[in-house]
């Protein structure tokens, strides 16, 4: 009763959000966020109420949080390992949530799907280990993402037997039923090499690092990504142009592809960020960093 198999994790964060926010409910979202989240708010009636981490850190100030809510207050979201700055939440963090929601009746909707790709010896907080927490929450999960296999979409979301009785009343009328020859797939592979997913954190870390070392004599700033399979990089000390403009400037003329982090944003924000991914080969890194390096 308490878990259900998803077609990717977008569809279980956009399943929970209908199954439970209606017209005029807000919804706390820390930006830079993920694009989905936005979206599926407001589709449903929703007020995005946004709480924005400031660079180079992305740390979340709990006493912003706090002026932020009332008794409008519905949810919360969580992404931890964050996309896109590669923040990973702290278990102080995950106790001062706790104390904030104590006594209400508001949801967590926590996205973990880079659960296990998590660095330098930290430790990825659930929500599922704090049981007050987890009593509260829609905790989204992703075979993609464990598995390497992104594109098959396949997820899978955890909740107590109310908020799962919520979500299945959404899920069975907009999906139905996830792709079941990759569900045999990922299980047969589960069964075989059980550990498989053990190694991911080592395996990025060992990209993360590359490339990092890479950059470490251009221009660019960088702090490093906790968690997840993205590299923020600063570069305010190359130029002041907006960050779509720098981005689609290094393309053109370098050949290396980035996202600008204020189209995470629900306003203009120009911290002078992009975001790059670092889950290539590391031939590709390689040959990456040294044009970034000639910028």
């Amino acid at each position: 009763k308490e878990l259900n198999i998803t077609s990717g994790a977008t569809q279980a964060i956009y399943t929970a959000i209908t199954a439970t926010i209606r017209d005029g409910d807000e919804v706390l979202v820390f930006t830079p966020a993920y694009d989905c989240y936005a979206p599926a708010i407001e589709l449903n009636g929703g007020v995005p109420i946004y709480v924005q981490l400031k660079a180079p850190n992305y740390a979340i100030d709990w006493e912003d949080v706090k002026k932020l809510m009332n008794g409008r207050t519905r949810m919360i979201v969580l992404n931890s390992p964050h996309n896109p700055t590669g923040k990973v939440l702290s278990a102080d963090d995950m106790k001062q949530l706790q104390k904030l929601v104590e006594g209400s009746d508001i949801i967590i909707l926590s996205d973990e799907v880079y659960e296990h790709i998590v660095f330098d010896g930290l430790e990825h907080q659930s929500v599922l280990r704090y049981p007050k927490l987890a009593e509260r929450s829609f905790a989204i999960f992703s075979f993609g993402k464990t598995y390497n296999a992104t594109g098959w979409k396949m997820g899978y979301v955890v909740a107590p037997p109310g908020l799962m009785t919520e979500f299945r009343k959404v899920h069975q009328y907009l999906v139905f039923s996830s792709n079941h020859p990759v569900q045999l797939a990922l299980a047969d592979y589960m069964e075989q090499v059980p550990e498989a997913y053990l190694g991911l954190s080592d395996l990025f870390q060992k990209k993360r690092d590359l490339f990092l070392e890479g950059v470490k004599d251009s221009r660019f700033k960088a702090v490093p990504a906790e968690g997840g399979y993205f590299q923020l990089l600063g570069y305010k000390a190359i130029s002041k142009e907006h960050d779509v403009e720098m981005a689609e400037r290094i393309t053109r003329e370098f050949g290396v592809a980035s996202i600008p982090i204020s189209v995470f944003y629900n306003r203009e924000v120009n911290d002078h960020m992009l975001r790059f991914c670092f889950a290539k080969s590391d031939e590709t890194l390689l040959k990456a960093t040294e044009i970034l390096c000639k910028i």
